[in-house]
């Protein structure tokens, strides 16, 4: 057993010992006057936390002062495949699409959803997957992934297994969602859920923080997470007995994304690459996203935080940015990679952060924060970290328009409205390559709502089959 971890066999009295032993002793302070129920819930919580942990993170990490683990002014471009220009270009990426397309249909490729969000920016109570995103039908992230990798399936006749990571907050929800929508009609025999671990959030002086009287202050490990979790899950067992030996991974909320991209998988496999990533051009250099480049000679992702103003607005010699190679998380992971990255132990570092963190105080009752107060801190891990440990990677550009509207905000750039509109503006071009005549306004953009479900057309293909009349202006399409 870890020194610092307990066993939900152990007593409470064995609980309570180990706090204080690791001067954590205070989350029992309301023991007496808690219920029975509220003692063994506590007891529950306490005896998961791994104190030796979050003391390694208090005294190597909390108290870690300077510059960030990577520094950013050693960050040095490294090598991008970008859009094909040339007709050389065009044929390394007609060949790559060929090899993805054969690993596709001979069922060596998987999908990996990381979904542990919550929607509360967008009002949501549940998970972010289960906010409507249809621009006319009521579609959920999740039924426009689900319905992506139906159309994926029906294309290739291949399986393609579907991981699905949750978090403390959304597992539940989000399993009883899949249920109630029948798994989408994927079948519920090839979907898995995986849960990524919470940590406790602790003090500025290290103590863990209390949410209750009978509660710790908890929080998602981060998308790093999702390594560990779909190890520790048993689910690379899983999908290597269904033959997957490399996983496509995105994010719930990015709505444009492109699962299992055929250039994409083969440009990984052409590298012996064990873990790669796709890359947009940042809209500017305040865009919330990190970057990519060489990092001490080893590929790695700045995170936006971390990188200096004065460093994101450096330019070329054209006049466009020098670090535009934004991460958006979308990536391709081998198994054999996941598995070694858990072996020994998880291998991801921690990142601290600071926040206003709802707590009770000494005395029971919530701590009163001043406007900007940050009074602790949480530790996270990011799936880019792992960058620097693939033994080969390729980094891959891709059009904004094709691959990247994240819902993150609930209004303005990266909102549901941002992301509406740019499924709108993809499915219009779909429309017009296939004869379609769409109605535009004085800007450019669509007079009409466009929604067309990934059934129909996952990239534009049988659209020309559709009788659907002339479009007007203010009408909506649906197919």
């Amino acid at each position: 057993m870890h020194p610092g971890r307990l066993t939900e066999s152990m007593k409470c009295a064995e609980v309570q010992a180990l706090a204080k032993a690791y001067g954590q002793d205070h989350v029992f302070a309301f023991w007496e006057t808690l219920t029975e129920s509220e003692q063994e819930k506590l007891a529950k919580q306490v005896s998961a936390v791994d104190f030796e942990l979050i003391r390694r993170l208090y005294e190597e990490v909390a108290k870690r002062s300077g510059p960030p683990a990577l520094d950013p002014r050693r960050l040095e471009p490294s090598p991008v495949i970008g859009l094909p220009q040339t007709q050389a270009e065009k044929d390394r990426c007609e060949q790559a699409r060929k090899v993805g397309e054969e690993a596709l249909r001979n069922g060596r490729i998987g999908c990996f959803l990381v979904a542990g969000g919550q929607g509360t920016r967008l009002g949501l109570s549940g998970p972010k997957g289960c906010f409507d995103v249809g621009p006319v039908r009521k579609r959920s992230l999740f039924q426009l992934h689900a319905e992506k990798i139906m159309a994926l399936r029906k294309r290739y006749g291949a399986a393609l297994p579907w991981v699905v990571m949750t978090s403390d907050a959304t597992d539940s929800a989000t399993r009883a969602f899949f249920e109630e929508m029948f798994f989408f009609g994927l079948g519920e025999d090839t979907v898995r859920f995986c849960k990524q671990e919470s940590l406790p959030a602790i003090g500025l002086d290290g103590r863990l923080l209390m949410e209750s009287r009978s509660s710790l202050c908890m929080s998602p490990n981060g998308h790093g997470g999702s390594i560990k979790a779909i190890h520790d899950s048993g689910c690379l067992d899983w999908l290597a007995r269904h033959g997957v030996d490399t996983l496509s991974y995105f994010q719930v909320d990015n709505v444009l994304v492109r699962i299992c991209d055929p250039v994409f998988i083969g440009h990984h496999l052409m590298a012996g690459a064990e873990m790669s990533s796709k890359v947009c051009r940042k809209r500017d250099w305040r865009e919330k996203v990190g970057v990519i480049g060489f990092v001490d000679g080893k590929l790695s992702v700045i995170e936006y935080s971390d990188l200096p103003d004065d460093l994101a607005q450096e330019t070329l010699p054209d006049g466009t940015l020098k670090w535009w190679a934004g991460s958006i998380a979308i990536h391709m992971l081998d198994v054999s990679f996941l598995r070694r990255l858990n072996q020994g132990g998880f291998k991801l570092p921690y990142h601290k952060a600071e926040k206003a963190i709802a707590c009770i105080g000494p005395d029971g009752h919530p701590v009163k924060l001043k406007p900007g107060e940050k009074n602790g801190l949480k530790f996270e891990t990011f799936i880019f970290d792992a960058l620097p440990m693939a033994k080969a990677s390729v980094t891959v550009e891709t059009e904004r328009a094709l691959d990247f509207a994240p819902i993150k905000n609930a209004t303005g750039e990266d909102s549901p409205a941002s992301a509406r509109a740019m499924l709108t503006a993809l499915w219009a071009s779909w429309l017009e390559r296939a004869g379609k005549t769409v109605p535009r306004k004085a800007d450019g953009t669509p007079d009409c709502r466009i929604d067309i479900s990934p059934l129909t057309s996952i990239d534009g293909e049988h659209l020309g089959m559709l009788k659907i009349g002339e479009i007007k202006r203010g009408g909506d399409v649906v197919a």
